[in-house]
């Protein structure tokens, strides 16, 4: 044992001289493997970032809650037939309502945007959305102070709305919003509560730049009767979410009047379709970054081998002096492979230093949310070490395999 530990620790000093005597040559060496480590780790931590930025926004689904609307969610579909279907309407929420037996709560939901005024103060283009008293328990948003609609206010249209977190701090950014009068495009709306901060769904639309209102009183002021809706239904529990599902379909192709034969003319959406979607999308994203990733590692790695090779060319007299003297071929193979991991390895370290450098930088310039995962770390050291020991150990076993004779005579 002692005897393999003082072989490694030789091969290791040699190795260490060797790249010392020829630092330019060692810093070249390195250059493709840092490009291809720098890859590994950019690729790793935007697909960890991203995971968990679509984690956080899907939460805001819910994936006990079914969405029953016109369009399905997700691409394949035949555009012209979906848009020929009937809209679907409050009255079929109702009935909903009423015959679910494996709903906890149903909710109508429909938008537009208007801008919302108070005093002089201007909010552009936010989302009014019209609900009814049940909208936080299906949705499972939260009111951070005040109240959500009431039944009596929701059903009777009454002039009366609650701010996202992002509209109550633009229009009162000083003073408490609740009893306050706004005006929702022209109408005026009595402010009864303000949602907590819920964030963006995917990094695209804010959650918190709506306005709520009673959806009777919606229709009556920004759609005049007109338009379709949605139907938030939440299932009794995670568990019926599927046969939740089939339940709303049964009541409301029977409240369609489809026939037994007819396809369904809307859609119940769900949290598992954007997750299906998304896998699908990471899947080719990741394929496309391993490719490049695995292009630039190549590259580094056949570098390091005809690096590699000319050294055994420059140092064939010396291997052959090494064996002359009692140097085993395991001695001299261990020591041009432990010379060609090291270089790959530093190379690994300096990619994996500005791979999260930039990652950190590009988080603060676009405000995207960065996770440098050990995962991601361990995996391009596990890369750069790799690619040391395959592209070095042909070079190395081709020194090992010299005849000290013949080397001793190279010229």
């Amino acid at each position: 044992m002692r005897y393999y530990f003082s072989e490694f620790k030789e091969g290791m000093l040699i190795a260490f001289q060797a790249i010392r005597a020829n630092k330019m040559r060692s810093v070249l060496t390195t250059l493709g493997i840092v490009i291809g480590i720098v890859s590994v780790t950019l690729m790793g931590t935007a697909i960890e970032g991203l995971d968990r930025a679509f984690n956080k926004s899907i939460a805001a689904i819910g994936a006990d809650v079914l969405y029953v609307q016109k369009w399905p969610w997700g691409g394949g579909h035949d555009w012209w037939t979906i848009r020929n279907r009937k809209d679907i309407r409050i009255q079929h929420a109702k009935v909903i309502e009423r015959q679910a037996t494996l709903a906890k709560s149903v909710s109508p939901v429909t938008a537009t945007r208007r801008n919302v005024k108070y005093e002089r103060k201007v909010v552009e283009s936010v989302v009014i959305m019209g609900t009814d008293a049940d909208f936080t328990e299906t949705s499972g948003a939260t009111i951070a102070f005040g109240r959500f609609l009431t039944p009596a206010e929701a059903d009777g249209g009454r002039p009366v709305c609650a701010l996202g977190s992002e509209v109550a701090v633009n229009l009162f950014p000083n003073e408490n919003p609740i009893g306050k009068v706004v005006k929702v495009g022209n109408y005026a709306y009595r402010v009864v509560g303000v949602f907590d901060k819920q964030g963006s769904f995917l990094g695209m639309e804010s959650l918190d730049n709506r306005v709520y209102v009673p959806i009777n009183r919606f229709f009556k002021e920004f759609m005049s009767g007109r338009g379709g809706i949605s139907v938030f239904v939440k299932a009794a529990s995670l568990q019926q979410v599927d046969d939740a599902k089939e339940e709303v379909r049964g009541i409301l192709r029977k409240a369609r009047g489809l026939k037994p034969k007819q396809q369904d003319d809307f859609a119940i959406n769900q949290q598992e379709i954007i997750i299906q979607t998304f896998n699908t999308i990471g899947v080719v994203i990741a394929g496309v970054g391993l490719f490049i990733t695995g292009l630039s590692l190549f590259v580094g790695g056949i570098g390091i081998m005809n690096i590699m090779l000319v050294s055994v060319s420059e140092r064939t007299k010396e291997i052959g002096l090494r064996k002359a003297i009692g140097a085993t071929s395991r001695a001299v193979l261990l020591q041009f492979l432990i010379e060609a991991v090291i270089v790959s390895v530093v190379g690994g370290v300096i990619g994996i230093l500005i791979g999260a450098g930039s990652s950190l930088l590009l988080s603060k310039i676009s405000g995207w949310a960065v996770y440098i995962s050990p995962f991601s770390v361990a995996l391009a050291f596990g890369f750069s070490a790799g690619v040391g020991i395959v592209f070095g150990f042909w070079p190395a076993k081709k020194a090992s395999l010299l005849s000290p004779i013949e080397a001793l005579r190279y010229e």
